[in-house]
């Protein structure tokens, strides 16, 4: 027999369903009571409903039921109809996809009615057991009776409490004061924005913030971490993805010496019933990664679903039904739980089961630690991998093949295994194990831990592929050039002026240029080498270069992997470049040591131009997760790719709007060829045909926290054509204008940087304001700007006359 018992809510009713699967026993009949979440104080009354499971045996299920303060009525309707009972059975009919649920898994012969008719006592007990377990910190709320000292926001929506269903949820229905205008054109959008604030926490240690949430309809959930002091929150977590039952998702909590709230912003969307709730928050010590699997939650591990073998939950208190399964690790006794996968259903060669952690929020490195037990069967392979954000595996251990000597002295015993962990980027560790047939055998795990130390003292440290970058600033940095097989990369600058480009990082600093000009033979190969880059391991490298006069362009740039002797090409320019920065991502995986090279190749003078390169930069991982980590920007950044990011047109004053452009302007000799950013993205520009001479357009922030010390904003602007205006930024703060910067006039035909510190200690908004000038050619553009706080570094590094002369 195994008993599973779930629950799933659609606001305000709450549905509860518990499975037992009767073998051959067709007279069982089910106990009178569901058990409860820890969250809730009793149990439910429970009828059954009997289904057939795809095995052909019988089940039967508790139909759903309404809570209400003190007593459960039963209902006519149906909880929803899926396929997943729990995310661990399949059971058509019955249940709802859920988080929140136990297996209880008993040997055939021990099923009889006197047993069967024990396991309320049991499940009531072990419910008991797990609640004292649980170890919670400040910031931890149910909401069963209030909301534990969080606060809504008064400048948007309330976040209202359910008392009879026990969340807090903000619900779809425009309101003109309560909502938002967002997007790009005439016809912006108006979006419900609920911001939830916790207390203020003071928790020095690492901690695991679990948040048990559904988004129904459509609507967006998002988690930051707020600092005193600071303009800007941090982002912790966020998602768009709407379900029918509650779900949970896990974020690790750095350590802090500042207090901080919990900011949660809830946006539901503008269909009917769309809605964003919460049911409950659980912050805990210890990373995420965590888990003695002891909590109804299981530490937000969940398993993948398989029609053959999956992960249970074994132990707790049908464990004393079951002599068969080992006693738990955490408490070595038969109340604790395990997790545990068997052999028995599986049906086909290479049956996998997975187990898979929460998602990592942050980079983490050190030792993963967990104790597992196999059975004395054989056929039975068990791994452990980490899957990033774009399914892609990575195996950190395999267990080894035992003899049979070895095992029977292991035989019952708990394996304690350490395993270095080395994740730059958000990744999934899976627990996976494979049968080749239904004598595999047995597999138990439990106690898994992770400590930011490495298991071992001659595991290296993380790489730091900061290394390889370069902007060229003031030097090469540690990248060489092998000079033998011809001409070298020159480092040179441009002053700002209105016939050719400059560099990408400021527009008036220093890149790499090789040009046939500068070449002192009719053809040359120049080679640019980076520094060495670890084998075994996914590099992305982003760099941006420019092309000129090139008559055939295959041979103009090209970048190759050198390991060893063996040299690889990696990626080849294809197109022109029109003169403009253009920026490329190219993963690579080496399996030894290798370095980058850059090659620009002119067989003849005549066919060829000038090939720039700047702002080389290699991360650790694929570049899609690079880009995925991109397309949701920073609070305080904006590059435009994807929308204003916050940023609204000053309708009151405008004479005209910002314009969200990819690609040059309309009108000639004016504004730029592309965007800063990539060169083939996007950018907000002011179009000066369709406004008259001294007419502007504002565009403002949102409004911003003040904060304790400076804060320092950059941006890039592009001021190019013969009548062009003025570029202004100001600080608005309780309608008192303060000027903080100013550009007048034809700056350049390159996107220039710019750096404004600022402090102000109370609510603001940066305005962007161009003013249009005395003709058409005037357009003004603005792109890639950041807010950050802290001080602005020292100022950009200016081109001087005689590096400026090598290539006019």
């Amino acid at each position: 027999m195994a008993a599973v018992w779930s629950y799933g809510q659609n606001h305000g009713r709450t549905h509860f369903s518990i499975w037992f699967e009767a073998h051959h026993s067709p007279s069982f009949s089910p106990p009178p009571l569901c058990p409860r979440p820890h969250s809730f104080s009793s149990s439910l009354l429970c009828y059954p409903d009997t289904h057939t499971h795809p095995s052909g045996e019988s089940a039967v299920c508790c139909q759903s039921v309404s809570w209400r303060d003190t007593q459960a009525t039963l209902t006519s309707e149906k909880s929803s109809k899926t396929n997943f009972c729990c995310n661990f059975l399949y059971f058509p009919n019955c249940g709802c996809k859920t988080y929140f649920c136990f297996s209880y898994f008993l040997q055939k012969s021990s099923l009889f009615p006197q047993r069967a008719a024990m396991l309320p006592f049991y499940l009531l007990t072990f419910a008991a057991t797990i609640q004292a377990y649980i170890q919670l910190l400040p910031g931890s709320c149910n909401f069963e009776s209030n909301t534990c000292g969080y606060t809504s926001d008064t400048d948007f929506m309330r976040w209202t409490l359910h008392k009879d269903g026990r969340f807090i949820a903000v619900d779809g229905g425009l309101t003109e004061d309560q909502s938002y205008e967002i997007g790009a054109g005439d016809r912006p959008q108006r979006e419900i924005i609920g911001v939830l604030l916790s207390p203020p926490l003071d928790q020095g240690e690492w901690s695991c913030l679990r948040l048990v949430y559904q988004i129904i309809g459509s609507g967006s959930l998002e988690v930051l971490q707020r600092m005193e002091g600071r303009s800007f929150d941090r982002p912790l977590w966020s998602s768009q993805a709407p379900s029918d039952s509650w779900v949970i998702s896990s974020m690790d909590l750095h350590n802090n010496t500042e207090p901080y709230r919990v900011v949660i912003e809830g946006k539901p969307g503008q269909s009917d019933g769309s809605s964003v709730a919460i049911f409950e928050i659980h912050i805990s010590p210890g990373y995420c990664l965590d888990c003695d699997f002891e909590e109804s939650h299981l530490c937000g591990y969940s398993n993948q679903w398989n029609a053959n073998v999956n992960w249970y939950v074994g132990g707790g208190g049908a464990q004393l039904l079951q002599n068969s399964m080992p006693n738990d690790h955490t408490y070595n006794n038969r109340t604790g739980q395990i997790m545990y996968v068997d052999s028995i259903y599986a049906k086909t060669f290479k049956e996998v089961a997975k187990l898979v952690s929460p998602m990592t929020t942050v980079p983490m490195s050190g030792c993963l630690n967990f104790q597992y037990q196999r059975s004395e069967e054989g056929g039975n392979l068990f791994s452990v991998f980490t899957r990033d954000r774009l399914g892609q595996y990575q195996e950190l251990w395999r267990a080894g093949s035992e003899n049979q000597s070895e095992w029977s002295e292991m035989l019952g015993e708990w394996i304690p295994v350490q395993v270095d962990l080395k994740a730059p980027y958000s990744v999934q560790v899976v627990f996976e194990v494979a049968f080749n047939s239904p004598r595999g055998g047995r597999v138990a795990l439990d106690d898994i831990s992770f400590s930011p130390e490495f298991c071992s003292t001659d595991t290296e440290p993380t790489f730091d592929p900061s290394i390889a970058n370069c902007d060229f600033e003031s030097g090469l940095c540690q990248y060489t050039q092998d000079q033998v097989m011809g001409s070298s990369w020159r480092r040179v600058s441009v002053k700002p002026n209105i016939f050719r480009n400059g560099d990408h990082t400021t527009g008036a600093g220093s890149f790499l240029l090789a040009h046939s000009w500068l070449s002192p033979r009719s053809g040359y190969m120049s080679r640019l080498i980076s520094p060495t880059l670890p084998g075994n391991m996914k590099y992305c490298l982003r760099f941006y270069f420019s092309l000129r006069g090139y008559n055939q362009t295959d041979q103009a740039l090209a970048v190759y992997l050198q390991q060893s002797s063996s040299q690889e090409k990696i990626w080849t320019q294809g197109e022109r470049s029109r003169g403009i920065w253009i920026a490329t991502d190219i993963t690579f995986q080496t399996s030894q040591p290798a370095k980058v090279v850059f090659i620009s190749t002119c067989r003849s003078f005549w066919d060829c131009g000038s090939v720039a390169l700047d702002d080389i930069s290699v991360s650790l991982g694929d570049c899609e997760l690079t880009a995925g980590l991109l397309s949701s920007p920073l609070p305080g950044h904006c590059d435009f790719e994807t929308g204003l990011c916050g940023y609204t047109q000053d309708k009151d004053t405008d004479a005209g709007d910002w314009e969200w452009r990819r690609g040059p302007t309309p009108t000639s000799y004016t504004g730029p060829r592309g965007d800063h950013t990539t060169g083939l993205g996007y950018y907000l520009h002011m179009e000066a045909s369709s406004m008259l001479p001294g007419q502007s357009v504002r565009l403002l922030s949102r409004p911003l926290r003040g904060s304790r010390g400076p804060q320092c904003l950059r941006f890039y602007y592009h001021m190019y054509g013969s009548s062009t205006g003025q570029l202004s930024v100001h600080l608005d703060k309780d309608g008192e204008d303060v000027l903080l910067w100013q550009r007048s006039g034809e700056q350049s035909i390159a996107w220039l940087r710019a750096r404004v510190e600022y402090q102000c200690d109370s609510q603001h908004q940066i305005v962007f304001e161009a003013t249009r000038g005395s003709s058409v050619r005037s357009d003004i553009a603005i792109d890639d700007i950041v807010l950050e706080g802290g001080p602005c570094p020292e100022n950009e590094i200016r081109a001087t006359v005689g590096t400026s002369n090598e290539i006019e």
